[in-house]
């Protein structure tokens, strides 16, 4: 018997928002399965069970607040099959007639196939596929991913098609919208039609910030405009992805109380994360005694090694200079493991992985800090994609429980926005934050001649309860030995 229970996803998380259960009472489920959806200050996430079993019951209704570690659910030991009698020869069903050539094969019901997993029904659901309609080709008659994404190329029944072909974004079975609890209480307290909404969320589905926008759309005098494929079309400053609005005349009417208590409802989720990120920065400078120390890196030859190396990689794939950076950082904090860890009651305790935190920037404003696990292990062009696919998932709200678990060290990349230099404040309780800076093409001393090099200033925040200023200098001596031999990366 075992508790799930809500997990902490960021140091400065409290509590959480049950946005929405993808299992049920009676459900096998198993390691690494998403069972739910956590609305967090900063973002909603994928949460993924660390226990295999069966769901015995549901302790808390969707759109409840949690703080964390309360029980959510309780996972019971997985149900053993009861043994099958043996059966006479002449008792046995008769086999199934083999379908002539080009006739389609007879649909086998769901409940004769293997039960789909949660993160399948989560799929499904996403794509607006009937799982009862699918014919499975798996094990057994078994429905795969394969099969669910299949339905929906091919427009069948229940396959997420609507009329014309394109997928039906944002619908659940019998074609209900997929909408959050929050996002429901939100349209009802101020007056939105869901229907006219176009969802951002998983699969089309619509969030809080859907009905925020649509409510800040409407007092500054213009109107959603769904895109005709179900999908958000560009917006009108020209961001592909944001919901398209139509300016109309102003609605008159509206109370000037009640618009100002719109646009707090607007402006409610960005102000929650940055009270949220001021909360965790101010103990962080009130907690943590820093201290700072840089230094500045020749990336001549990593830069080369990198152009040989995106020739043989295709377009998609090719590497650009962060990738080399964090790939170093990840290596140069396991032969540093003074650095790669958590101050916690009081002591240092070192992380038995280096699990590398890349800070993003949300677009609309705020930070997630998502951690490549394993990093340390990762080659370059897999720490590349790496950190694509958190960058990208990420914004888009996608990230699981697992990836916003604690990183051991982190790495803040402020070389896209031209800034040279980065001090940073540790995220706590890591006790070391690098920063890296804009490559920069300077002067510079090589075997006695002056030449123009690019230059890259790496910074290390440490905290001096867990280090001196001697530890994090190795820290920075391995991260630029390392970058003058890329290869090995």
């Amino acid at each position: 018997m075992a508790e799930f229970r809500m997990p902490s996803l960021g140091a400065d998380m409290e509590q959480g928002i049950l946005l929405e259960w993808l299992v049920k009472p009676g459900d096998a489920v198993h390691r690494g399965d998403i069972v739910a959806v956590v609305e967090t200050p900063k973002s909603a996430v994928e949460v993924e069970t660390f226990d295999d079993g069966t769901v015995q019951q549901l302790l808390v209704e969707e759109g409840q607040t949690v703080p964390v570690g309360a029980p959510l659910a309780v996972i019971g030991e997985a149900a053993v099959p009861e043994p099958v009698s043996a059966v006479p020869a002449s008792a046995a069903a008769p086999a199934p007639a083999t379908p002539a050539p080009g006739e389609a094969a007879p649909v086998v019901p769901l409940a004769a196939a293997h039960a789909p997993s949660p993160v399948l029904r989560h799929r499904a659901r996403e794509l607006g596929v009937d799982l009862a309609h699918l014919r499975g080709t798996g094990p057994g008659g078994s429905v795969t991913r394969h099969d669910v994404e299949h339905a929906v190329d091919q427009g069948v029944p229940g396959g997420g098609r609507r009329a014309g072909g394109h997928p039906a974004a944002g619908t659940g079975r019998a074609g209900r919208r997929r909408v959050s609890p929050l996002a429901r209480r939100l349209a009802a307290e101020q007056g939105i039609d869901l229907a006219t909404l176009t969802g951002t969320g998983p699969g089309g589905s619509i969030r809080a910030d859907d009905v925020r926008d649509a409510v800040a759309t409407r007092l500054a005098g213009g109107a959603y405009a769904p895109s005709t494929n179900g999908t958000p079309g560009p917006s009108a400053n020209g961001h592909p992805g944001a919901p398209a609005v139509a300016v109309a005349p102003p609605s008159e009417g509206v109370p000037e109380t009640s618009a100002r208590a719109a646009v707090a409802t607007h402006d409610g989720a960005a102000a929650d994360m940055r009270t949220s990120i001021a909360a965790l920065m101010s103990r962080s400078n009130r907690e943590v005694p820093h201290y700072y120390l840089s230094s500045t890196i020749d990336l001549h030859e990593a830069l080369r090694w990198m152009r040989e190396r995106n020739r043989e990689l295709e377009v998609a794939d090719r590497l650009v200079p962060a990738a080399l950076l964090l790939a170093a950082t990840a290596r140069a904090a396991r032969q540093v493991p003074e650095l790669n860890g958590h101050w916690v009651d009081g002591g240092f305790v070192a992380a038995t992985e280096v699990r590398l935190g890349l800070i993003v920037s949300l677009r609309g404003g705020g930070l997630l800090v998502p951690a490549l696990g394993a990093a340390d292990t990762l080659s370059v062009v897999e720490t590349m994609a790496g950190i694509r696919d958190l960058t990208r998932r990420a914004r888009a709200g996608r990230l699981r429980a697992s990836e916003l678990a604690e990183p051991s060290i982190t790495v803040s990349n402020l070389g896209e926005q031209g800034v040279e230099s980065v001090h940073g404040v540790i995220y706590p309780p890591q006790v070391a934050l690098v920063g890296f800076g804009a490559v920069v093409e300077r002067p510079w001393a090589v075997d006695g001649l002056i030449g123009v090099r690019p230059l890259v200033t790496a910074t290390l925040a440490g905290d001096h309860r867990a280090t001196d200023g001697a530890t994090g200098s190795r820290l920075l001596k391995a991260i630029d030995a390392l970058l003058q031999r890329p290869e090995e990366l």
